[in-house]
């Protein structure tokens, strides 16, 4: 079998998490990476055995023997790496946020609209086990109609304060669960009222809420907080409720199933998202980039998300984000 020849365009932590999955699928080679940072650039190419390297994404894009790319730059970027990325006949793997604004992602979708690669729009959650039987189960009916729905996303302060001059809680991890009830539910956002708690002198405030009411009536409840105390045992506290007219159900993605008390005291590390088992990184990340793999190798659009489906949630963060700056409640088109 003929491997697919991926590049990664920006290392940050997640970016590097996206190459090291690629080394260790069976359908893809890390061809190439790129990052304008030389010496992260020589770093991560010697890790992980990359053959090319690039400071510039355009010299990535233009290569003809890469096949696809993850982009994993900050997401004021996206539009423009995406829409050269497409032009240039890649199958792009596009991080969430598909960008930071509607006409952006608008962009996004007419150039994907055009293009020969495969598209798709990196939303983990999807490829979540413990959320994808969720969805399993709303649509056999088990829960009836959604009638409600709760979800929090907490962090350590620890976390916080390193991303929160780069994106806020509500971009940052409400796109998730926002992303997550529209999948689930099947319906639109109408109406969102957020607000948001300034901590420090950081770019962003440390906590996002926001309350959604949906075109079936049902009602939405989103909450980021990258305030917890910075001794917080767990990597993350991610839960959902859905309340139907027959039932109900529960999502834990927060209880990592274990707990490991030693001199620096409890901590419960990640199981589900991209845990490392066996000297290979398992989980979420690993079900979705395996997935656009399949995806590529079949030559099928992917089905799990459909890049509309990720430009409705950008429009449902942006209109919570303005909501708690003006104080009002929002109508979306």
């Amino acid at each position: 079998m003929k491997k697919i020849k991926h590049g990664v365009i920006g290392l940050g932590f997640f970016g590097e998490y996206h190459a090291d999955v690629v080394c260790s699928t069976a359908q893809m080679e890390l061809t190439a990476v790129c990052t304008r940072r030389q010496q992260r650039l020589d770093e991560v190419a010697a890790k992980y055995n990359a053959a090319k390297k690039y400071t510039d994404y355009r010299d990535l894009l233009g290569d003809p023997e890469i096949d696809s790319v993850s982009i994993v730059t900050h997401f004021c970027d996206h539009k423009d790496i995406a829409v050269e990325a497409l032009k240039a006949g890649k199958h792009v793997l596009l991080e969430k946020p598909m960008a930071d604004s509607v006409a952006d992602c608008d962009a996004i979708l007419e150039a994907a609209a055009k293009a020969t690669g495969i598209f798709m729009v990196g939303h983990i959650c999807r490829f979540d086990p413990r959320v994808a039987l969720a969805k399993e189960a709303v649509d056999q009916g088990r829960v009836g109609k959604i009638v409600y729905m709760y979800a929090r996303r907490n962090l350590s302060f620890q976390i916080g304060r390193e991303v929160l001059d780069k994106v806020s809680p509500l971009f940052g991890d409400g796109i998730h669960d926002t992303d997550i009830m529209l999948w689930l539910s099947g319906a639109k956002v109408n109406t969102a009222y957020a607000q948001n708690v300034q901590i420090g002198d950081f770019k962003y405030p440390a906590i996002g809420t926001a309350t959604y009411r949906f075109d079936n009536n049902a009602v939405g409840v989103i909450e980021t907080v990258w305030a917890l105390p910075e001794n917080t045992p767990f990597t993350i506290d991610a839960r959902m409720e859905i309340i139907g007219t027959e039932g109900a159900i529960y999502i834990d993605c927060g209880n990592a199933g274990l707990t490991i008390n030693d001199q620096d005291g409890i901590s419960k590390p990640d199981t589900g998202y991209w845990p490392r088992v066996h000297g290979t990184l398992v989980g979420a990340l690993r079900n979705e980039l395996v997935y656009f793999a399949d995806c590529i190798s079949k030559g099928e659009k992917p089905t799990v998300i459909i890049p509309q489906e990720s430009r409705q949630a950008v429009a449902v963060i942006c209109a919570a984000e303005e909501s708690a700056q003006s104080g009002k409640v929002v109508e979306l088109e």
